[in-house]
């Protein structure tokens, strides 16, 4: 199946780990209403993520879609079911190239990953939000398990849209995973971005950088993707000590990023919109 159409230019907005504190959800709901974001990325296995649904509910035109937490983050699970997946906390590690090699090798820890996956689908379809689009934390769906497990899994709850992480620079360690990815996701008719912006200055998006970006987007449909709060770093998790959330959120809430926006890609919204007829689950 095709790709399907989109226009020469179009972006879509993205916020990614909606659900993660009610400070990042505050955010969202603030970028979403007062100035450019299009979308939103939930954990559903987060403190705060019943809290974003209900945000979510309130805002019809915020395209949600699920961000499926691998590494770095809270299991939806118990630990007594995924125990080679989690830490005593029911938390995943950030061993992420370790962690994929068991993936890959080990048939009981595909089996329990396999059940997590299906869990964190599960609990978005409880949620009852259209499902505009599917990604992973820290890009792990780059890997050819991880992959094709969502791409299997995901169908059943309506999976039509997924996040291509190609930025321009990408090392060329991950540009044969990108063009897998790439490969992968038009067999299966899954639509996706044709690049991102928000890889190399993650957590730093700021108006500066972003200004920047919006002066050199390229044709095709673009995902910029930023972790807005209200507050920044540490404050929100520890593993994002050197995040700036509230100058990510400054930058999606500025008039002169609106008006450059306006400007070079008028056409925005989430994947639904963006791709014409691609109607969510």
């Amino acid at each position: 199946m095709e790709q399907p159409a989109h226009p020469a230019r179009a972006l879509i907005v993205t916020a990614d780990d909606f659900g993660l504190t009610t400070g990042v959800n505050e955010a969202v709901e603030l970028a979403h209403c007062d100035g450019v974001l299009n979308a939103a990325s939930l954990m559903v296995g987060a403190p705060a993520a019943a809290d974003a649904v209900a945000r979510a509910r309130r805002l019809p035109a915020l395209r949600v879609g699920l961000h499926v937490v691998l590494a770095d983050g809270p299991a939806v699970l118990p630990r007594s079911a995924i125990p080679d997946l989690v830490d005593a906390e029911g938390r995943f590690g950030s061993a992420m190239a370790r962690d994929g090699c068991r993936f890959f090798f080990l048939p009981h820890v595909r089996r329990q990953l396999e059940a997590e996956i299906r869990a964190q689908f599960e609990a978005y379809a409880a949620t009852g939000l259209p499902l505009d689009h599917v990604n992973t934390h820290k890009h792990f769906h780059l890997h050819p398990t991880v992959l094709s497990l969502i791409l299997r899994i995901g169908r059943a709850y309506g999976l039509r849209a997924m996040r291509l992480p190609l930025e321009n620079g990408a090392p060329l360690l991950l540009r044969p995973w990108l063009a897998l990815l790439r490969r992968r996701l038009r067999a299966a008719g899954v639509a996706h971005n044709d690049y991102v912006v928000g890889i190399a200055n993650s957590g730093g998006m700021d108006e500066t950088v972003l200004l920047d970006a919006l002066r050199r987007l390229p044709p095709g449909v673009g995902e910029i993707y930023l972790h807005p709060g209200v507050e920044s770093g540490a404050r929100v998790t520890q593993s994002m000590a050197g995040y700036r959330h509230a100058d990510e959120l400054a930058a999606l809430l500025s008039p002169r990023v609106r008006a450059a926006m306006d400007e070079v890609a008028p056409r925005r919204g989430g994947f639904a919109d963006v791709f014409g007829g691609l109607a969510p689950a």
